[in-house]
């Protein structure tokens, strides 16, 4: 039984299952999730995300040992937290959504540095989720600049 909550929470539902594109569809996961935590202030949302950061750390490090490898790609969770991570201090609008969705998975997937170094540095559980942690800080700045000139010059 506990297995088994652990590969769902850690696969995004059973999304990580999906046999193309699993942390894109992981990423979509996060959307509905990212409205109720948009509506926290800075300090409640500061918070979740620490306390999500430690919770998709042990989620990853257990799944990882129950799916016998190092980050294997059905592990999603990572992903979730990368996407909440892109859209903090962001109001929920579709343009911030999509283009923090798009930006998430660019930096995810390009891994530009240190993201690639922390990727193959870190082991367990923790080593999973802060590459894309990084992913999400580099997309959450690059979002923030973008609307600012969109603002000043839209």
């Amino acid at each position: 039984m506990r297995d088994n909550i652990i590969k769902f929470l850690a696969t995004g539902g059973l999304v990580g299952y999906l046999p193309k594109m699993p942390g894109t569809f992981g990423t979509l996961v996060a959307i509905p999730l990212a409205w109720p935590f948009l509506m926290l202030d800075y300090r409640a949302g500061a918070g979740v995300l620490i306390l999500f950061l430690a919770f998709s750390s042990y989620i990853s490090g257990e799944a990882e040992i129950l799916y016998g490898g190092k980050d294997p790609g059905k592990i999603v969770i990572d992903e979730i937290m990368g996407f909440l991570v892109t859209v903090y201090l962001l109001p929920f609008t579709a343009f911030n959504i999509i283009l923090g969705f798009l930006l998430f998975r660019f930096f995810d997937i390009l891994k530009p540095f240190p993201i690639r170094r922390f990727d193959k540095g870190l082991g367990g559980g923790f080593g999973v989720v802060f590459d894309d942690v990084l992913a999400g800080i580099y997309a959450n700045i690059s979002l923030h600049i973008i609307i600012k000139l969109w603002s000043y010059y839209g």
